[in-house]
């Protein structure tokens, strides 16, 4: 596979796995009443999964991005 295609592809769904797993803990602490929509509660909640996703995907990179000799 092509390493821009594989690239590309690593990028986006580390973009979909931080997505879905920060929306569900969101809708989850909404449900709890922790905090309202559009505070910075809810910024946080996103910017530390964000934060947790970047990290792990650097991490990973070097497993899924090798190149092929």
């Amino acid at each position: 596979m092509n390493q821009t295609v594989k690239g590309i592809t690593y990028v986006s769904v580390w973009v979909l796995l931080w997505g879905t797993a920060s929306s569900l803990a969101d809708f989850v602490l909404l449900q709890r009443g922790t905090y309202e929509t559009g505070t910075s509660g809810q910024l946080l909640t996103f910017a530390a999964y964000g934060l947790a996703a970047l990290v792990m995907g650097v991490r990973l990179s070097g497993r899924f991005l090798k190149t092929e000799d």
